[in-house]
């Protein structure tokens, strides 16, 4: 049996995870862009200046793993490359979503990782979800600001743009997706309570273990985990954004 899914039954996923997306308010207008691997050197993917919410079938555009139009009216979207260099990094995953999700991109434009092992289920089924340098979208700088992140994590926050979630499967990157921001909400909805209470390291540990890690993944959440990278998290960062929160609350 192939690993690939069907050209049909690839195009309704796509179309599908699209629209919910689009309805969970994780992507607006014509924002984001989704990928999925039909064979080796085949790939599914949306095209550009359309909603991902009203897409059918036949909007999507089949290319080569060099960005070659094989099928499909319209054009690929800009940030598609981005993509297809990912896909060669990560022979295992086959589905890509780049989102805007609202809560995790406030974390991107502040600055600031979702840098904390406080929730089990991220921790199994996401991994750690790190903020890579900026890069102009749509530009090879992009790629190269983006791959050494890619290579060891299943998602990760753009800087100053949006989040990226990969999978074996479209269902496993869109579910990774919206879990990236629920995270998200969680974390700043802690830190505007002023308590936020990591995971035990040996428990972190055991949940890492439990996971299938992509090539080269440690934690690299938090300062206090032994697979954490010290620094990774600019408190004094997200302390002031929470503050600034606080005072526009009371001002209203």
């Amino acid at each position: 049996m192939s690993p690939f899914p069907m050209p049909g039954e690839a195009a309704r996923d796509l179309v599908e995870v699209g629209r919910l997306l689009y309805e969970k308010g994780l992507i607006a207008s014509t924002e984001g862009n989704i990928s999925l691997r039909l064979a080796p050197d085949r790939f599914l993917v949306t095209p550009t200046g359309r909603s991902k919410g009203r897409l059918a079938a036949a909007d999507l555009i089949t290319l080569t793993a060099t960005g070659r139009k094989i099928a499909g009216a319209g054009e690929a979207s800009s940030e598609i490359p981005l993509h297809l260099a990912i896909y060669r990094a990560r022979p295992d995953i086959a589905a890509i979503v780049h989102a805007h999700p609202p809560t995790a991109t406030g974390f991107a434009v502040a600055g600031v990782p979702l840098a904390e092992c406080v929730l089990p289920e991220v921790l199994l089924s996401v991994g750690s979800v790190p903020l890579t340098p900026y890069g102009t979208p749509s530009t090879e700088e992009l790629c190269e600001k983006v791959l050494p992140t890619a290579r060891g994590h299943d998602a990760f926050l753009l800087k100053n743009h949006g989040a990226v979630s990969l999978g074996r499967t479209l269902r496993e990157a869109h579910h990774r997706m919206e879990m990236v921001e629920s995270f998200a909400k969680v974390l700043f909805t802690a830190k505007l309570l002023g308590r936020v209470e990591p995971l035990d390291p040996e428990e972190v540990d055991r949940l890492l273990r439990m996971r299938p890690a992509p090539p080269g993944e440690g934690c690299g959440n938090c300062a206090t985990c032994t697979h954490g990278e010290t620094g990774s998290l600019d408190e004094s960062l997200l302390n002031e954004v929470v503050r600034r929160v606080e005072e526009r609350l009371r001002s209203k």
